[in-house]
């Protein structure tokens, strides 16, 4: 099968997880108004998702050895589609909790089982291509907030349909594994965690200023800067659409100008971003400030991704059962962004924003583990770890 196939395919996955968390994250004031929850509250329904989703990565780096990325992904879209059927169409509070439940697990393992799949794809296409991916995410975003626009005046019970995308997206032809059976556990000494580590907190700081961004936006938009209702979702919708832009166009600017350059830029970018969202006077300024930010912080993922899958090396299990591992770094990122964002701003939101405007220059040392440093501390530490098994 031609190797485009696999790759839209693997696009559809990440443009469906996007769609429904975009549909979700969209529809928080809803929720909050229709369970009476409290800006803690959500907090805490936040914090569950994000440990939930933990454990779900985690199943698929115990499972990488065993079952192919596919599977997993196919199962894990059956997931969260069932999940966020539950958490929009609950009828009662314990239906709605079993669907946090449901959608968390399946949240983590689309997320690690999608990059799986996209690593894999890079690594025979031979070049970059993770930044195109995670603009599919983006684009299932970006129809994710236009539905939530234009279904506005629904009954939040009926915004449930969007279940059926994740269910439908499950038989899409995806990348099978290639090669010899999979041969067992990964030796662990041989992978060089250190350099994965410093990669690692990069997409920590991503996913907190992410997370902040798309969670907390329109409950900001809302509250602090009195959007109209109809146009909360406006907090994620000009943020996607940059994102998508800079991410379709960032295969390019990587292979030109190389990993760290394009990341300290945008860190910077970022950075203004959230300083013109943190002081809006009004709520045009403050969407304004969320497209800065979407554009300056939107490769730092993708590029995440590849850098971990590059520096692992090895058989296609290896690297599955690393890039799930390394995919819990996006929850410790989601942790600071949805939960302290919240738990600091409960009062004031504008000083929950603040929290991701300092933390997002940490991209600026940590950005040269991404390039041509990041490889050579590789090959440092694969040496070391070839001449001293079990350390």
């Amino acid at each position: 099968m031609p190797l485009s196939r696999y790759r839209r395919a693997i696009a559809l996955g990440f443009a469906t997880q996007g769609f429904v968390f975009i549909g979700l994250t969209t529809r928080l004031p809803d929720m909050k108004d229709r369970w009476g929850l409290s800006d803690l509250d959500v907090s805490g329904v936040l914090l569950a998702i994000v440990l939930l989703a933990g454990t779900g990565s985690v199943l698929a780096e115990r499972s990488a050895a065993r079952v192919a990325s596919a599977r997993m992904l196919r199962g894990g879209l059956v997931l969260v589609g069932v999940g966020a059927a539950l958490m929009l169409a609950a009828p009662a509070w314990p239906a709605y909790l079993s669907g946090v439940a449901v959608y968390g697990v399946g949240l983590g393992v689309v997320d690690a089982t999608t990059n799986m799949q996209a690593v894999a794809l890079e690594r025979r296409y031979g070049r970059t291509i993770l930044p195109s991916f995670h603009g599919a995410w983006t684009f299932g975003g970006l129809v994710g907030a236009a539905v939530t626009l234009a279904s506005e005046d629904l009954a939040l019970g009926w915004t449930a349909t969007i279940a059926v995308v994740p269910l439908l997206a499950s038989g899409a032809p995806l990348l099978p594994r290639a090669g010899e059976e999979p041969d067992g556990e990964i030796p662990p000494a041989t992978v060089p965690w250190r350099p994965i580590l410093m990669v690692g907190l990069g997409m920590v700081v991503f996913y907190m200023v992410d997370t902040a961004a798309q969670t907390w936006g329109a409950v900001y938009l809302d509250d602090v800067v009195d959007a109209p209702s109809r146009w909360v979702a406006l907090a994620a919708l000009p943020y996607l659409l940059a994102s998508l832009v800079v991410r379709l166009a960032g295969d390019a600017l990587v292979e030109r100008y190389g990993a760290t350059p394009v990341l300290r830029v945008g860190a910077l970018v970022a950075c203004g971003g959230l300083v013109v969202v943190t002081a809006a006077p009004t709520w045009p300024v403050a969407v304004l400030g969320f497209t800065l930010t979407g554009a300056g912080i939107s490769v730092v993922a993708p590029l995440s991704f590849s850098a971990a899958a590059r520096i692992a090396g090895g058989s296609v299990e290896r690297v599955d059962a690393v890039i799930a591992r390394f995919n819990q770094f996006n929850y410790v990122g989601g942790l600071l962004g949805a939960v302290l964002t919240g738990v600091v701003g409960r009062d004031q939101m504008r000083l929950g924003f603040v929290v991701p405007m300092v933390l997002v220059l940490a991209l600026l040392p940590l950005a040269r583990w991404f390039g041509a440093r990041g490889e050579a501390a590789r090959r440092v530490s694969a040496g070391r770890s070839a001449g001293t098994p079990g350390r």
